[in-house]
Protein backbone atom coordinates (compact mmCIF):
# COMPACT_ATOMS: atom_id res chain seq x y z
CA UNK A 1 0.00 0.00 0.00
CA UNK A 2 2.54 2.77 0.98
CA UNK A 3 4.46 1.97 -2.45
CA UNK A 4 1.07 2.54 -4.18
CA UNK A 5 0.02 5.61 -2.12
CA UNK A 6 3.66 7.27 -2.60
CA UNK A 7 3.39 6.43 -6.79
CA UNK A 8 -0.46 8.53 -6.61
CA UNK A 9 1.51 11.18 -4.68
CA UNK A 10 4.33 11.51 -6.93
CA UNK A 11 1.40 11.73 -10.42
CA UNK A 12 -0.27 14.77 -8.34
CA UNK A 13 2.75 16.48 -8.11
CA UNK A 14 4.10 16.19 -11.32
CA UNK A 15 0.11 16.99 -12.94
CA UNK A 16 0.18 19.90 -10.40
CA UNK A 17 3.73 21.25 -11.86
CA UNK A 18 2.57 20.66 -15.57
CA UNK A 19 -0.14 22.57 -14.79
CA UNK A 20 1.82 25.14 -13.49
CA UNK A 21 3.87 25.43 -16.55
CA UNK A 22 0.56 25.49 -19.04
CA UNK A 23 -0.73 28.42 -16.57
CA UNK A 24 2.90 30.26 -16.63
CA UNK A 25 3.21 29.59 -20.65
CA UNK A 26 -0.32 30.70 -21.46
CA UNK A 27 0.38 34.38 -19.22
CA UNK A 28 3.35 34.36 -21.32
CA UNK A 29 1.61 34.21 -24.62
CA UNK A 30 -1.03 36.39 -23.67
CA UNK A 31 1.30 39.23 -22.44
CA UNK A 32 2.75 38.68 -25.53
CA UNK A 33 -0.07 39.24 -27.79
CA UNK A 34 -0.92 41.68 -25.25
CA UNK A 35 2.50 43.91 -25.85
CA UNK A 36 2.11 42.85 -29.69
CA UNK A 37 -1.37 44.92 -30.14
CA UNK A 38 0.02 47.64 -27.88
CA UNK A 39 2.81 48.17 -30.48
CA UNK A 40 0.55 47.58 -33.85
CA UNK A 41 -1.70 50.35 -32.05
CA UNK A 42 0.86 52.66 -31.62
CA UNK A 43 2.64 51.82 -34.89
CA UNK A 44 -1.14 52.17 -36.58
CA UNK A 45 -1.77 55.41 -34.64
CA UNK A 46 1.90 56.79 -35.84
CA UNK A 47 1.56 55.82 -39.46
CA UNK A 48 -1.76 57.65 -39.35
CA UNK A 49 -1.17 60.67 -37.71
CA UNK A 50 2.44 62.11 -38.51
CA UNK A 51 2.61 64.59 -40.76
CA UNK A 52 5.64 62.87 -42.20
CA UNK A 53 3.11 60.45 -44.44
CA UNK A 54 0.64 63.25 -45.41
CA UNK A 55 -0.22 63.30 -48.99
CA UNK A 56 -0.18 66.54 -51.07
CA UNK A 57 -3.24 67.25 -52.92
CA UNK A 58 -3.08 69.87 -55.81
CA UNK A 59 -0.97 72.97 -55.75
CA UNK A 60 -2.09 76.19 -54.79
CA UNK A 61 -2.57 77.49 -58.71
CA UNK A 62 -4.68 74.34 -59.33
CA UNK A 63 -1.83 72.15 -61.05
CA UNK A 64 -1.10 68.36 -60.12
CA UNK A 65 -0.70 67.14 -57.20
CA UNK A 66 3.56 66.53 -56.68
CA UNK A 67 2.73 63.10 -54.36
CA UNK A 68 1.39 61.50 -57.21
CA UNK A 69 3.67 59.55 -60.45
CA UNK A 70 1.70 58.72 -63.36
CA UNK A 71 3.18 56.28 -65.74
CA UNK A 72 1.55 55.38 -68.94
CA UNK A 73 -1.22 57.81 -69.37
CA UNK A 74 -0.88 59.12 -73.04
CA UNK A 75 -4.79 59.75 -74.06
CA UNK A 76 -6.55 58.64 -70.44
CA UNK A 77 -7.38 62.51 -68.96
CA UNK A 78 -5.12 63.28 -66.26
CA UNK A 79 -7.70 65.48 -64.36
CA UNK A 80 -10.00 62.12 -64.15
CA UNK A 81 -6.97 60.01 -62.70
CA UNK A 82 -6.29 62.95 -59.84
CA UNK A 83 -9.89 62.61 -59.15
CA UNK A 84 -10.00 59.31 -57.86
CA UNK A 85 -7.40 59.95 -55.01
CA UNK A 86 -9.59 63.58 -54.38
CA UNK A 87 -10.38 61.77 -51.07
CA UNK A 88 -6.76 60.88 -50.00
CA UNK A 89 -5.27 64.44 -50.46
CA UNK A 90 -4.28 65.67 -46.85
CA UNK A 91 -4.51 62.39 -45.08
CA UNK A 92 -1.84 59.73 -44.29
CA UNK A 93 -0.62 57.45 -47.18
CA UNK A 94 -1.12 54.59 -44.91
CA UNK A 95 -5.03 55.19 -44.95
CA UNK A 96 -5.25 54.91 -48.40
CA UNK A 97 -7.62 52.06 -49.69
CA UNK A 98 -5.44 50.94 -52.78
CA UNK A 99 -7.83 48.50 -54.08
CA UNK A 100 -10.47 51.31 -54.12
CA UNK A 101 -8.30 53.55 -55.85
CA UNK A 102 -7.56 51.04 -58.60
CA UNK A 103 -11.18 50.05 -58.99
CA UNK A 104 -11.44 53.85 -59.83
CA UNK A 105 -9.47 54.06 -62.32
CA UNK A 106 -10.44 51.71 -64.00
CA UNK A 107 -13.61 52.77 -64.41
CA UNK A 108 -12.52 55.26 -66.56
CA UNK A 109 -13.22 54.65 -70.23
CA UNK A 110 -9.36 54.76 -71.15
CA UNK A 111 -7.88 52.71 -68.87
CA UNK A 112 -7.41 48.76 -69.53
CA UNK A 113 -5.97 48.07 -66.39
CA UNK A 114 -4.01 49.71 -63.78
CA UNK A 115 -1.65 49.26 -60.19
CA UNK A 116 -1.78 51.85 -57.58
CA UNK A 117 1.40 51.85 -55.19
CA UNK A 118 2.49 53.19 -52.20
CA UNK A 119 6.04 55.06 -52.29
CA UNK A 120 7.19 55.75 -48.56
CA UNK A 121 6.69 58.48 -46.84
CA UNK A 122 4.34 60.35 -48.91
CA UNK A 123 3.92 59.24 -52.70
CA UNK A 124 2.03 57.15 -55.02
CA UNK A 125 2.92 55.63 -58.28
CA UNK A 126 -0.14 54.85 -60.80
CA UNK A 127 0.92 52.50 -63.68
CA UNK A 128 -1.69 52.78 -66.22
CA UNK A 129 -2.46 50.46 -69.31
CA UNK A 130 -4.42 52.14 -71.75
CA UNK A 131 -7.27 50.97 -74.70
CA UNK A 132 -6.01 50.66 -77.98
CA UNK A 133 -8.64 52.34 -80.49
CA UNK A 134 -9.69 50.40 -83.52
CA UNK A 135 -11.66 52.69 -85.18
CA UNK A 136 -14.01 56.02 -84.88
CA UNK A 137 -17.66 55.35 -83.98
CA UNK A 138 -20.64 57.49 -85.44
CA UNK A 139 -23.26 57.24 -81.80
CA UNK A 140 -26.59 58.34 -82.67
CA UNK A 141 -28.07 60.02 -79.77
CA UNK A 142 -32.05 60.66 -79.67
CA UNK A 143 -32.48 64.84 -78.25
CA UNK A 144 -36.08 65.47 -77.73
CA UNK A 145 -37.42 65.51 -81.71
CA UNK A 146 -33.46 66.21 -82.89
CA UNK A 147 -31.62 63.07 -84.03
CA UNK A 148 -27.83 63.81 -82.97
CA UNK A 149 -24.66 62.30 -83.64
CA UNK A 150 -21.25 61.91 -81.37
CA UNK A 151 -18.20 60.82 -83.29
CA UNK A 152 -15.96 58.50 -80.60
CA UNK A 153 -13.50 55.91 -80.90
CA UNK A 154 -13.55 52.39 -79.73
CA UNK A 155 -11.25 49.43 -79.00
CA UNK A 156 -11.40 46.12 -79.60
CA UNK A 157 -13.45 44.86 -76.94
CA UNK A 158 -16.29 47.10 -77.24
CA UNK A 159 -15.45 50.11 -74.99
CA UNK A 160 -15.92 53.37 -76.38
CA UNK A 161 -13.52 56.09 -75.61
CA UNK A 162 -13.87 59.88 -75.44
CA UNK A 163 -11.44 61.54 -78.74
CA UNK A 164 -8.68 62.85 -76.52
CA UNK A 165 -7.73 66.97 -77.83
CA UNK A 166 -5.50 67.12 -80.31
CA UNK A 167 -4.71 63.48 -80.92
CA UNK A 168 -4.78 61.71 -84.35
CA UNK A 169 -5.73 58.44 -85.39
CA UNK A 170 -6.14 56.84 -89.29
CA UNK A 171 -8.81 54.46 -88.36
CA UNK A 172 -11.89 52.78 -90.35
CA UNK A 173 -15.26 54.87 -89.31
CA UNK A 174 -18.19 52.60 -88.02
CA UNK A 175 -21.63 53.07 -87.76
CA UNK A 176 -24.42 50.70 -86.26
CA UNK A 177 -23.19 50.89 -82.67
CA UNK A 178 -24.80 52.78 -79.57
CA UNK A 179 -23.86 53.42 -76.46
CA UNK A 180 -26.86 51.43 -74.85
CA UNK A 181 -26.13 48.40 -76.65
CA UNK A 182 -24.40 45.94 -74.33
CA UNK A 183 -20.65 45.66 -74.46
CA UNK A 184 -20.49 42.19 -75.75
CA UNK A 185 -22.71 43.24 -78.43
CA UNK A 186 -20.45 46.20 -79.32
CA UNK A 187 -17.87 44.01 -78.60
CA UNK A 188 -19.10 41.27 -81.72
CA UNK A 189 -19.27 44.28 -84.01
CA UNK A 190 -16.50 45.57 -83.71
CA UNK A 191 -14.93 41.96 -84.29
CA UNK A 192 -16.79 41.67 -87.54
CA UNK A 193 -15.13 44.73 -88.92
CA UNK A 194 -12.10 44.22 -87.74
CA UNK A 195 -12.28 41.18 -89.64
CA UNK A 196 -13.38 42.56 -92.93
CA UNK A 197 -10.65 45.16 -92.67
CA UNK A 198 -7.65 42.90 -92.55
CA UNK A 199 -9.50 40.82 -95.48
CA UNK A 200 -9.46 43.89 -97.37
CA UNK A 201 -6.17 44.62 -96.91
CA UNK A 202 -4.91 47.73 -98.67
CA UNK A 203 -8.40 48.03 -99.77
CA UNK A 204 -9.45 49.17 -96.86
CA UNK A 205 -7.91 52.43 -97.53
CA UNK A 206 -10.41 53.37 -99.86
CA UNK A 207 -13.45 52.70 -97.42
CA UNK A 208 -15.60 55.68 -96.12
CA UNK A 209 -17.95 53.90 -93.22
CA UNK A 210 -18.79 50.45 -92.32
CA UNK A 211 -22.25 49.74 -91.27
CA UNK A 212 -22.21 46.73 -88.46
CA UNK A 213 -25.80 47.39 -87.81
CA UNK A 214 -26.45 43.64 -88.50
CA UNK A 215 -23.32 41.55 -88.37
CA UNK A 216 -24.44 39.10 -90.57
CA UNK A 217 -24.59 41.69 -93.21
CA UNK A 218 -21.80 43.82 -93.09
CA UNK A 219 -22.31 46.99 -95.32
CA UNK A 220 -19.38 49.36 -96.61
CA UNK A 221 -19.49 53.04 -98.35
CA UNK A 222 -16.94 53.87 -100.69
CA UNK A 223 -16.52 56.01 -104.08
CA UNK A 224 -17.06 54.68 -107.23
CA UNK A 225 -16.50 56.28 -110.48
CA UNK A 226 -17.01 59.64 -108.55
CA UNK A 227 -20.34 58.85 -106.86
CA UNK A 228 -20.08 56.82 -103.14
CA UNK A 229 -22.18 53.53 -103.23
CA UNK A 230 -23.24 50.99 -100.70
CA UNK A 231 -22.17 47.48 -101.32
CA UNK A 232 -23.82 44.98 -98.89
CA UNK A 233 -20.87 42.37 -98.23
CA UNK A 234 -22.67 39.71 -96.01
CA UNK A 235 -20.73 37.94 -93.12
CA UNK A 236 -18.19 36.34 -95.40
CA UNK A 237 -15.58 36.62 -98.45
CA UNK A 238 -15.37 40.08 -97.89
CA UNK A 239 -12.38 40.75 -100.51
CA UNK A 240 -13.36 38.20 -103.66
CA UNK A 241 -16.74 40.14 -102.87
CA UNK A 242 -15.45 43.90 -103.52
CA UNK A 243 -12.52 42.62 -106.33
CA UNK A 244 -16.01 40.89 -107.98
CA UNK A 245 -17.56 44.35 -107.92
CA UNK A 246 -14.52 46.67 -108.63
CA UNK A 247 -14.13 44.50 -111.51
CA UNK A 248 -17.12 44.56 -113.04
CA UNK A 249 -18.60 48.28 -112.18
CA UNK A 250 -17.23 49.81 -115.12
CA UNK A 251 -20.13 47.97 -117.13
CA UNK A 252 -22.83 47.91 -114.04
CA UNK A 253 -22.59 52.10 -114.72
CA UNK A 254 -23.09 52.02 -118.19
CA UNK A 255 -26.38 50.00 -118.03
CA UNK A 256 -27.11 51.55 -114.65
CA UNK A 257 -25.77 55.12 -114.29
CA UNK A 258 -28.29 56.07 -111.19
CA UNK A 259 -27.49 52.68 -109.21
CA UNK A 260 -25.94 53.66 -105.96
CA UNK A 261 -26.70 50.34 -103.61
CA UNK A 262 -25.71 46.90 -104.65
CA UNK A 263 -26.26 43.59 -102.98
CA UNK A 264 -23.19 41.82 -103.15
CA UNK A 265 -23.78 38.62 -101.09
CA UNK A 266 -24.40 36.42 -103.35
CA UNK A 267 -20.81 35.25 -105.02
CA UNK A 268 -22.36 34.37 -108.65
CA UNK A 269 -23.93 38.19 -109.00
CA UNK A 270 -24.33 41.60 -108.03
CA UNK A 271 -27.93 43.20 -107.64
CA UNK A 272 -28.35 46.36 -107.93
CA UNK A 273 -30.85 47.59 -105.33
CA UNK A 274 -31.68 51.69 -105.30
CA UNK A 275 -30.59 54.09 -107.68
CA UNK A 276 -29.80 57.40 -106.98
CA UNK A 277 -32.67 59.95 -106.95
CA UNK A 278 -30.64 62.73 -108.55
CA UNK A 279 -30.02 61.09 -111.59
CA UNK A 280 -26.87 59.93 -113.71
Amino acid sequence: MGRKQNAEADAKRRGWRTGVRYALYSAAALALVIAALAAYSTVDQFLASDPRFLLAGPTADGGESPALRIEGAEFTARGRIMGAFAGDYGRSLYLMPLAERRRALLAIDWVRDATVSRLWPDRVLVKIVERKPVAFVQLPEERGSHSMSEVALIDAEGVILAQPPRARFTLPVLSGIRRQQPQPQRRQRVTVAMRLVGELGEMAGQLSEIDVSDPENVKIIQPAEGRMVLLMLGNRNFLTRLRNFVTHYPEIQKRLPSAVTFDLRLDDRITALREDARGG
